[in-house]
C-alpha cells in the first residue's frame, strides 16, 4: 500500500507540474474588431449641407415655378406687397421637412399678424421630381391647421425645375445634397424672411421658431410697416444674432431706453410738482372783499 500510495503521489505531482505552467500562461488575445468612426466625425454628405447667410441679397424674381394648380408662375408674382416667409423643403421628406412646416404653422398661430394680410408664406420644393398635386395636398394640410381667415391667398406651395430651384437656393445660401444610398435629401432646417421687394432679411434656424422671433423678423422685414409701435420698440431692445438665427436682448439699448424713460419720468414729476405748488400758492392768497353798495 505504501508503494502504491507513493506512486499515486508521484503521478499527481507530475500532473500538476504539467498543468500549472499551462494554466499560468496568458491566453492568446481575442480578435478585436477595428475601431468604428468617432461619434463626432461628420458624415461626408453633410459637409455639403448648410446655410451661407446672404443678408441683403436680392432674389432672382424672374425665376419660373409651378403653383399647386399646375400653372407656371413667376417668383416675382409673390412679392411687391408684403414681407415673405420662405421655406425650402421637399414634400415627401420622411421627417425633417414635415417638422419644419409643422413648427412654422405652430409659430404663426399665436401671432396677431396674419398670412395674406400682413405677410405671405411661400413654400417651395427643392425636389424637381415632385408634382403640383403633392404641393396642393401639403398646402391643404397647412391651411387646415392654420385656420386664419383670408390665408388662402397668402399661403402658396410651389414646385419647380432644377434650374430655377438651384438659382433660388444659391440666392438665399441654402445648401442641400441628394443621397443616392437612401434616396433622400440632406438639408438644413431653417426658414428665410424676405422683404417685400425680394431681399434676404433674416434667417431663423431649427424646426421650432419662437413666435417672438418670427414676429420681430417680420416687422423688421416690413421696415416697420406692419406691427404696432410696441413691436417697433421691441426691435430697439432686441438685436438679431446671425449665428443662432434668434433675437437676443440688446443690453446697451435697454440701458439707453431705461435712461431716457428715467429722464422723462423725472421731468414729468418735476412739472407736476411745480404745478401743484403753484395751485397751492394761488389757493392760499387772500381775496379782497367788496360791499354790495360799493367800497366803504
Amino acid at each position: 500500500m505504501t508503494k502504491g500510495f507513493s506512486q499515486g503521489v508521484a503521478l499527481a505531482v507530475a500532473w500538476l507540474s504539467i498543468a500549472l505552467p499551462a494554466a499560468a500562461q496568458p491566453q492568446a488575445p481575442r480578435s478585436v474588431p477595428p475601431p468604428g468612426k468617432a461619434a463626432t466625425e461628420q458624415i461626408p454628405i453633410l459637409r455639403e449641407v448648410g446655410i451661407d447667410q446672404k443678408l441683403g441679397a436680392e432674389l432672382p424674381l424672374d425665376l419660373t415655378f409651378v403653383n399647386e394648380n399646375g400653372r407656371d408662375v413667376k417668383l416675382g408674382d409673390f412679392f411687391g406687397k408684403r414681407p415673405v416667409v420662405l421655406a425650402l423643403v421637399y414634400y415627401e421628406c420622411p421627417m425633417l421637412c414635415t417638422q419644419v412646416l409643422s413648427g412654422l404653422d405652430s409659430s404663426l398661430l399665436p401671432l396677431s399678424l396674419s398670412a395674406g394680410t400682413d405677410f405671405d408664406v411661400l413654400v417651395i420644393s427643392f425636389d424637381p421630381g415632385e408634382t403640383p398635386a403633392l404641393a396642393s395636398e401639403r398646402r391643404k394640410t397647412f391651411l387646415e391647421r392654420y385656420r386664419r381667415p383670408g390665408a388662402e391667398g397668402g399661403v402658396r406651395f410651389l414646385t419647380g425645375r432644377q434650374e430655377s430651384i438651384s438659382r433660388l437656393a444659391d440666392a438665399v445660401g441654402f445648401r442641400y445634397a441628394y443621397d443616392t444610398e437612401t434616396d433622400q435629401f440632406a438639408h438644413p432646417a431653417a426658414i428665410t424672411l424676405l422683404t417685400a421687394d425680394g431681399r434676404v432679411s433674416r434667417y431663423l434656424y431649427g424646426i421650432e421658431f419662437a413666435p417672438r422671433d418670427l414676429k420681430l423678423g417680420l416687422v423688421e422685414a416690413s421696415e416697420g410697416r406692419i406691427g404696432t409701435a410696441i413691436d417697433s420698440l421691441l426691435l430697439f431692445c432686441y438685436h438679431y444674432d446671425p449665428e443662432t438665427g434668434k433675437y437676443g436682448m440688446a443690453i446697451m439699448n435697454v440701458i439707453r431706453l431705461a435712461g431716457v424713460l428715467t429722464v422723462l419720468g423725472l421731468g414729468a414729476f418735476i412739472f407736476a410738482s411745480l404745478r401743484r405748488e403753484r395751485r397751492t400758492l394761488e389757493a392760499g392768497r387772500p381775496k379782497h372783499a367788496t360791499h354790495p353798495g360799493g367800497a366803504l
